[in-house]
């Protein structure tokens, strides 16, 4: 069985086929999804700009989103290091 998958992106009047991995198409569906909320968003709310601009404000709004799931993402690690000190300090401090 193949495991790609030919598919066809749509943004306003622009089409862009891709071929992908099958168990990703969901992720690109969405993908494709949040563009176009986004995109509309910014059309919606600031009137009289043109394409490339609102292009911009898309693509840095979502940038914006992946870096602070990102930074939160990465404090994880160090979180699940911390919590047993902090167990371990608060006992301390009940002791006393």
């Amino acid at each position: 069985m193949d495991d790609t998958l030919s598919i066809t992106l749509h943004f306003g009047s622009w089409t862009l086929p891709m071929t992908i991995k099958r168990d990703e198409e969901y992720v690109y569906r969405q993908a494709e999804k949040l563009i176009k909320e986004r995109f509309n968003f910014y059309t919606n709310s600031y009137p009289g700009q043109n394409t490339e601009m609102y292009l911009v404000m898309t693509i840095l709004d979502i940038a914006v989103q992946s870096k602070r799931q990102e930074a939160e993402g990465d404090a994880e690690p160090i979180l699940q290091l911390i919590r047993p000190l902090l167990s371990e300090v608060e006992a301390a401090l009940v002791k006393k």
